[in-house]
């Protein structure tokens, strides 16, 4: 009992290292098909792009990356990613926020990992993917 308590600490300051806030999309409300992700090429977390538009299609949403804001797209998702360093590159914060064509947001979630190197959380390191998965699930729960 004594070695469960004494790690205890330990465990709460790993699970406080990770923060998502997620504003669903309601698709009863907005058309929002097909999505256009708008490149941001200052991302270098390796794979993000394709991250984002497998987990979009994954709702059987149309999804295509563009360069520029395209108006023949029902929305548009804009991104931001940073990596931080321990030992190892890691993904420490995104957030997607998806907008109408008529610049009206209808969706955004962000992820951050707190604590930044310091932190104690083993799953800083685990993949880009295995993070932002279940945060664009989240997102797009309620799209039929």
């Amino acid at each position: 009992m004594k070695k469960t308590l004494s790690s205890l600490p330990i465990i709460l300051l790993a699970a406080s290292c990770t923060s998502v806030n997620v504003k669903q999309i309601n698709s009863a409300k907005n058309t929002i098909e097909p999505i256009c992700i708008k490149i941001n090429k200052a991302v270098i977390v390796p794979e993000f792009l394709s991250i984002l538009q497998d987990g979009i299609k994954r709702h059987n949403i149309e999804v295509r990356a563009v360069n520029e804001i395209d108006n023949n797209c029902g929305s548009t998702l804009t991104y931001t990613a940073t990596r931080s360093w321990d030992v190892t590159p890691y993904l420490s914060h995104a957030e997607l926020n998806l907008i109408t064509n008529d610049g009206v947001a209808i969706g955004s979630a962000s992820y951050h990992h707190n604590g930044g190197g310091m932190s104690l959380a083993p799953n800083k390191w685990d993949s880009a993917k295995s993070k932002l998965d279940p945060v664009i699930d989240e997102l797009f729960e309620n799209v039929k």
